[in-house]
């Protein structure tokens, strides 16, 4: 298993952009909620969700085949290697999220896109005091963030079975832990 230190050491070995190591470490904060809700290994998920597009800056065409050729080369396991790529399902992949983590981190991907788009265009910058009901109405909005893929987030709900309210309730919980790293701490 990739530390957290490794794993953060590959994302920036295959990206530059603040974009794109901001995003990874949203979706680890993330993985990382969900895994102490699920009372699972926080580090672990935070890690598979800290590089889960550890391509994409450099090969954009070939997102997730080459996070496998990559991880397959700095020797990390099989499962792992699973976990990382079956986020792009259906997308990019034909790699189906199995295990409970893998369909969290399908799920939470595109949402952690979608609220930081809602914070951003927030008067004070923060997350601190977001609530559900904000982030839905950016969700229904098709024109707001129209890069995000809801359907790919109300897919993710089915499989983990978890209501979107909850699910967003809990993406938006776990970027709050890191909000100064994020960003999105405020003003």
């Amino acid at each position: 298993m990739l530390t957290r230190e490794e794993a953060y050491a590959l994302l920036t070995k295959y990206n530059e952009s603040e974009a794109l190591i901001t995003h990874g470490m949203a979706v680890e904060a993330v993985m990382r909620h969900f895994a102490k809700k699920f009372d699972e290994d926080a580090e672990y998920w935070g890690a598979v969700g800290l590089i889960h597009d550890l391509d994409y800056e450099k090969y954009p065409e070939e997102h997730c085949q080459k996070t496998k050729e990559i991880l397959e080369e700095e020797g990390v396991s099989e499962d792992m290697i699973h976990a990382v790529i079956s986020h792009g399902w259906n997308l990019c992949m034909d790699v189906e999220p199995t295990r409970k983590m893998e369909k969290v981190l399908y799920t939470i991907d595109e949402l952690t896109g979608l609220i930081n788009a809602t914070v951003l265009m927030r008067p004070d910058k923060s997350i601190m005091d977001l609530g559900v009901k904000s982030v839905k109405k950016k969700f229904k909005s098709k024109a707001f963030a129209a890069g995000v893929n809801r359907e790919v987030i109300l897919t993710g709900c089915e499989m983990i079975d978890m209501e979107l309210d909850t699910v967003i309730e809990w993406s938006i919980e776990g970027m709050k832990e890191a909000a100064p790293a994020l960003g999105l701490a405020g003003e």
